[in-house]
């Protein structure tokens, strides 16, 4: 007999917790159904875990939540009710994910609403996700809005893909550029070195430039790593608080090509997202205040929220956003005034995203193909500089003999 922990629902809707002895994990789900419970998970309660990995195990990925919104708006658009279309889901989710959509279930077949159930989740949906979902509940197009949404998540989860993909190949020459000429510096190159000094040979500067800092590695090596973490633990907690975020995300956009990338990046977001909420008939200010807190740029986020308040005080949504160069192009100003005298704005703003969604893979394109040079010509210097703290001294020897 195997022992289970278990998480249900009674008939009166309040969760309970605990343990149960069966066979198998179906075995004890049926057990528990018989005591008039309804099962939201179980899992293997005997045996060593590692919490970490479990929960690394357990993590809800954004691709989950793509394929659990197209499957949704699927089942739904064809006509299945909602709780039936959950219990297919659950049925043929993963672990993570099968958790997740039980306790949504049983929230749903205890009465509450779907958007309400979902926001016990805030980890998986998001706010704008949520705001969406209650759009549609409220106007009775929950159908569209779903659809609407899955495309929307597979355009992010696309262009997230080409962005990481480009970057993948510069990362990886970095990061093995990092390691080899650690690897070089702390066991390498003292086996070399080392012979020089034994012989007593005259050394050119570059070698004794080369031998001084490996030395300096070998030695100080735990130094340079509290060093390094100190600096990265000040980092994060400065950038924890208000000012720092602040002051950090503004460097940020000042740096040069990857800067302007990443706002544009963001602002291919934050339109899409807008313009989706929009379209489905959440209001602007509300929109605009969902949206501002999900940028993850404080430069940004601070925008959209002033230009809410310029919004609520009668001012048009196209003059707002011209009110922050520093965060908005005048593009986006200036289509948004367009579609604002066309009573199209959701329709303006989902075009202008597409504009920053294809400038920024042609600046991914341009970022990729200005490093792939920089780094050769890096790796050569480096290549260049080891030869000749090498090679010479072992040249002047030969010659003097």
């Amino acid at each position: 007999m195997k022992r289970f922990k278990f998480k249900a629902k009674n008939q009166d809707g309040k969760l309970m917790t605990g343990e149960v002895e069966s066979p198998t994990a179906e075995t004890a789900a049926k057990l528990l159904q018989k005591r008039g419970l309804f099962v939201i998970s179980i899992s293997d309660a005997s045996g060593f875990s590692l919490s970490f990995l479990q929960k690394m195990s357990e993590r809800i990925k954004f691709a989950d939540l793509v394929a659990f919104t197209r499957q949704l708006a699927t089942m739904i658009n064809s006509g299945l009710p909602l709780t039936e279309a959950l219990s297919i889901l659950s049925a043929g989710s993963r672990e993570s994910v099968q958790k997740i959509v039980n306790q949504i279930l049983a929230d749903v077949q205890q009465g509450e609403s779907l958007s309400f159930a979902m926001a016990k989740h805030p980890t998986v949906f998001s706010k704008n996700y949520i705001a969406l979902v209650k759009a549609g509940e409220t106007s009775g197009v929950l159908d569209e809005i779903l659809t609407r949404l899955a495309n929307d998540l597979e355009k992010q989860q696309e262009f997230q893909g080409k962005v990481k993909g480009a970057l993948v190949y510069p990362v990886i020459i970095v990061v093995g550029m990092i390691i080899v000429a650690f690897i070089m510096m702390i066991f390498v190159v003292p086996r070399l070195t080392s012979l020089y000094g034994q012989l007593n040979a005259d050394l050119p500067i570059t070698t004794k430039i080369l031998m001084s800092t490996s030395d300096f590695m070998v030695n100080f090596w735990p130094i340079i790593l509290i060093i390094m973490g100190a600096l990265a633990w000040g980092f994060k907690l400065y950038r924890g608080t208000k000012d720092g975020r602040l002051t950090t995300d503004e460097m940020l956009f000042k740096i040069p090509i990857i800067g302007e990338l990443m706002r544009t990046i963001f602002l291919t977001d934050f339109t899409r997202t807008l313009s989706l909420m929009i379209g489905a008939g959440v209001s602007i200010l509300e929109s605009l205040s969902i949206v501002g807190e999900a940028v993850p740029n404080v430069v940004i986020s601070n925008a959209v929220k002033d230009v809410a308040k310029l919004v609520e005080k009668g001012f048009p949504l196209g003059y707002a956003f011209a009110r922050h160069p520093d965060a908005f192009p005048f593009i986006l100003a200036q289509m948004v005034s367009v579609g604002e005298e066309t009573g199209k704005v959701d329709e303006v703003l989902q075009k202008v995203s597409h504009v920053f969604e294809v400038e920024s893979e042609q600046k991914v394109k341009a970022l990729t193909t200005a490093i792939e040079p920089a780094i050769l010509i890096i790796l050569g210097i480096g290549v260049a500089f080891l030869i000749i703290s090498v090679i010479m001294p072992i040249y002047n020897l030969t010659t003097n003999l």
